[in-house]
């Protein structure tokens, strides 16, 4: 019969029953079992060697068993902590080591590092990443005493590590003082219309300068990258007035803008037909200059050949006088001998309808001149014993 089945038959086989031979005690209570290990941990940390005094029934702990087991905790221990000590800097990070609360002399770089634990303190500070903080300015106050509302970005980068963890307590809120310091003192020293219209360039200069200079002073390791105006409202109360001055402002500017663009058109061809005027007023004076002095000299000459023949002269200077005064005329006016009346020869017309083969003003071979002489024949009077014209003498081209 197996040992867990029901039942005694005498045979004592059941484990939880009374039934054993020979008086032999059967398993111990659990609630002593409990008890028994309780006071085993007790003892563990009782001072070895003398086996402690528990209470009657317990078995003394030896010292070479709690010593063995102080020993594996403490390696334990120091495993973990060895471990601790392990961190890994990024490449944008720099880190700064603080032994006891002192400085280290070196700045951690990039990769694996190792350092006591509890023993050093190290601090990993982005040094590549572009912060920015934006400060919404409520009721600042300008120099013509008016109140704006102005919006200001600052954008830095931390430049120098050990100063950002060691200088100051609090390197972010002393940004945020200073940066309200400076624009208030910057709004301070502008006119409102300045800051709100055209000076906000100016007003982003000098906060930026500005608020690098407190970060210099207080040691905080900042580089102020940059400033940005990003927007500046007079209070709502005076908001609308102040846009219709803003607005009558961007129209007069408009107006001067169009009228400097008209000017720049108008200017130059101005000054194109000046000088044009200048040139020719130049050239008309070479000229009147040139014909004077041809004339006078071509005086001085005639006075030198009339002083030799006068007669021949005069007649000569009527011949030419005449010729000027015939080439420069379309019209003929021919006085016959023996009448009263003067022939009238239209040559104009006479020309329009009669088109020269050379397609010009005056004939340029005998053919030509003979067929001229032709066409004016029927406007001719007829021959008279004094005066006619001698046809012949027209066809052999005016040769006598």
């Amino acid at each position: 019969m197996a040992w867990n089945e029901p039942g005694n038959n005498g045979d004592g086989n059941d484990p939880w029953g009374g039934g054993r031979k020979g008086g032999d005690k059967g398993p111990p209570d659990i609630d002593e079992v409990i008890k028994n290990l309780t006071k085993k941990f007790n003892n563990l940390f009782e001072r070895s060697g003398s086996g402690g005094s528990g209470s009657s029934g317990s078995p003394p702990v030896s010292g070479k068993m709690s010593g063995g087991l102080i020993a594996g905790l403490a390696v334990v221990v120091v495993v973990i902590w060895g471990f601790m000590g392990f961190y890994i800097v990024n490449e944008a990070e720099r880190g700064v080591v603080l032994r006891f609360g002192r400085i280290m002399d070196a700045v951690v770089g990039p990769g694996l590092h190792w350092n006591p634990a509890i023993v050093d303190v190290v601090s990993l500070i982005n040094v590549s990443e572009l912060n920015a903080k934006t400060y919404d300015n409520r009721a600042m106050l300008t120099t013509d005493e008016n109140i704006i509302d102005i919006i200001v970005t600052v954008q830095y980068l931390i430049q120098d590590p050990v100063s950002y963890v060691i200088a100051v307590e609090n390197p972010e809120l002393s940004l945020d003082n200073a940066s309200e310091s400076a624009i208030r003192h910057v709004v301070g020293g502008n006119f409102m219309d300045q800051i709100l219209t055209t000076g906000r360039d100016q007003v982003a200069i000098d906060v930026h300068e500005r608020l690098q200079s407190y970060m210099d002073i207080y040691n905080t390791g900042m580089f102020i990258q940059q400033v940005n105006v990003v927007d500046a409202q007079p209070p709502e109360a005076v908001r609308s007035a102040f846009d219709d001055v803003i607005v009558a402002r961007e129209e007069e500017e408009q107006v001067q803008n169009e009228a400097a663009q008209y000017s720049n058109q108008i200017i130059p061809v101005a000054r194109g037909n000046a000088q044009r005027q200048i040139e020719q007023a130049n050239a008309y004076r070479q000229e009147v200059i040139a014909k004077a002095e041809g004339d006078a000299s071509r005086f001085n000459q005639l006075l030198t050949e009339y002083a030799k023949a006068p007669e021949v002269t005069r007649q000569r200077l009527y011949i030419d006088s005449l010729q000027d005064v015939m080439t420069a005329s379309s019209k003929i006016m021919i006085d016959v001998e023996g009448g009263n009346n003067l022939l009238y020869l239209p040559l104009d017309k006479i020309m329009e309808q009669n088109t020269l083969p050379t397609g010009g003003n005056r004939p340029s071979t005998i053919r030509e001149w003979q067929d001229l002489a032709n066409e004016l024949a029927p406007y001719l009077p007829g021959p008279s014993t004094n005066a006619a014209v001698d046809r012949a003498r027209i066809n052999r081209g005016g040769r006598p």
